[in-house]
Parts: structure tokens; C-alpha cells; sequence
């Protein structure tokens, strides 16, 4: 039973094909297109797989960017599904103030990660950060509820806000510097070490609430340029999303 997993973000599309929708599957194909580039998939890349036999996505990116990748989808028999945020799934209980409004892609991730988590050993409270377009961080107990999250504008969106609200300053690409001596490294690593101090102080937070240390995962485009500027131990993990993708579906259609 082949699973279609997709992952549409604020810029790109990812998606991955497996040979079962559950955790641990084998990939057969995988691939990624900015969402401008949408419209050649199904001419392209998908003309070329097997038809799947299920699909599941997580999707930011809007309404319009979805009913574009579903027009690219209709070569095959399959129905498309999307995840929303629940009460509870997957182990997961969700303490959003009003649980559909989480974004999908950060209940996903945190489904993923606490499935790896327990999958290493015992239960641990988690901190878990994406690094994209925007960022998130996580907070999630022992027992698998998430507490509360904070988001934060990623490296990107600082800059140009600084470039539109600051006159004569343009923001070519600097460097992260303890002690930054020339205006580029100076808002590199000014943005650097604003999401890293937010990931820090929450793992404080997490740490004090449940008692424990906290396994702290980080994924995301531009999981890599944070990682090595944390003060605490992070594992990097690019499949966060769609390993919780496949816990999903495996509890949805798993045999």
C-alpha cells in the first residue's frame, strides 16, 4: 500500500513517496519544487511514480496553493486529504486554547517528534523547533501534551523588516560573530541569537514545568544555520514532518 506524503510550506513543496504509510516505510521517490513551480508537477515528476494508493499533506501555504496542487494530483485515483489540528491524535493531546487553530505543520512535527522520542527510550518533556519562513517553538510534557508554543519571525522577515523600517540600511549576507564588527554580521547574528535566546528560554521554561530535562529536536529549511549557535544540545532532524506524517497515516490507514 504506497503512501504520498506532502508538505506545503510558505516557499516550497515537499512531498515523498513510501511503500507503506507507517513509520520506519522506504522511500521510493522523493522531491521538492518552490510553489511557484507547482504547476509542473503533474506533467512532471508525479507523471512518473507508481499512482499511490493513499496521500496525506500538510499544508500553510493557503487555500489557492491547495486546490493547485490537488489540480496537480488528478492523474491519479486518490483522494487528497489534509491534516487539521485535533483535540488529541496520536498520543498528542493538543492544549491550544482552540485546537483546529494550531498550524498544521507544528502539530505534525510535534507528532513526529514525540514518536521518535519514545521510540529511543523513555518519556521526556520535548522542545521541538522549525526553522523556516517563520519560527516555532514547541513545548510538550512527559505525558504528551503540548503546553504552549511561541512563534517568531525567522531570519528572512527580520531582515526585511530592518531594511524597510531603518533608512539607507541594506542587508547583504553577513556572518554569526560573538562580537560583530561590521553591520552585516552584526544583523546576522543579531537574528541568530534572537531565535536562539527564544529556544533557550523555553527549554528553561520546560525544564523548571516538568522537572526533566527536555530532548530538543530542530527541523526546518534553516534548521542547520541555528544549530551551531545553541547553548543546549539539539538533535537536527529534516524528516520531522513527514515522520509524523507517516504516524498519522498509519493510525488513519494502516492494515
Amino acid at each position: 500500500m504506497t503512501f504520498l506524503a506532502i508538505d506545503v510550506g510558505n516557499t516550497r513543496l515537499k512531498w515523498a513517496l513510501y511503500d507503506a504509510p507507517a513509520p520506519g516505510a522506504d522511500v521510493l521517490a522523493h522531491g521538492v519544487e518552490f510553489l511557484e513551480n507547482i504547476e509542473k508537477l503533474g506533467e512532471g515528476d508525479w507523471s512518473r511514480l507508481p499512482p499511490p494508493d493513499c496521500m496525506l499533506g500538510c499544508i500553510v501555504a493557503g487555500e489557492a496553493v491547495k486546490r493547485r496542487v490537488q489540480e496537480q494530483m488528478e492523474l491519479w485515483d486518490v483522494s487528497p486529504n489534509w491534516v487539521v489540528a485535533s483535540a488529541e491524535e496520536a498520543g498528542v493531546v493538543n492544549g491550544y486554547d482552540h485546537p483546529s487553530r494550531l498550524g498544521p505543520d507544528r502539530w505534525v512535527a510535534m507528532i513526529g517528534a514525540r514518536h521518535r522520542m519514545l521510540s529511543c527510550g523513555a518519556p521526556r518533556p520535548m522542545v521541538v523547533v522549525m526553522v523556516g519562513t517563520a519560527v516555532t517553538v514547541e513545548a510538550i510534557d512527559t505525558q504528551g501534551r503540548f503546553l504552549g508554543g511561541l512563534i517568531l519571525p525567522g531570519h528572512g522577515i527580520m531582515l526585511r523588516a530592518l531594511e524597510s523600517g531603518t533608512a539607507g540600511l541594506h542587508v547583504p549576507t553577513g556572518d554569526v560573530r560573538e562580537f560583530p564588527t561590521n553591520t552585516s554580521d552584526a544583523l546576522t547574528s543579531g537574528g541568530t541569537y534572537a531565535i536562539a535566546g527564544a529556544v533557550e528560554c523555553m527549554v528553561q521554561h520546560v525544564r523548571q514545568h516538568c522537572g526533566a530535562e527536555p530532548m530538543c529536536v530542530m527541523t526546518g529549511g534553516a534548521g542547520w544555520k541555528m544549530a551551531p549557535s545553541m547553548s543546549v544540545h539539539f538533535e537536527l532532524v529534516e524528516s520531522l514532518i513527514f515522520d509524523g506524517l507517516l504516524v498519522i497515516a498509519q493510525q488513519r490507514y494502516g492494515r
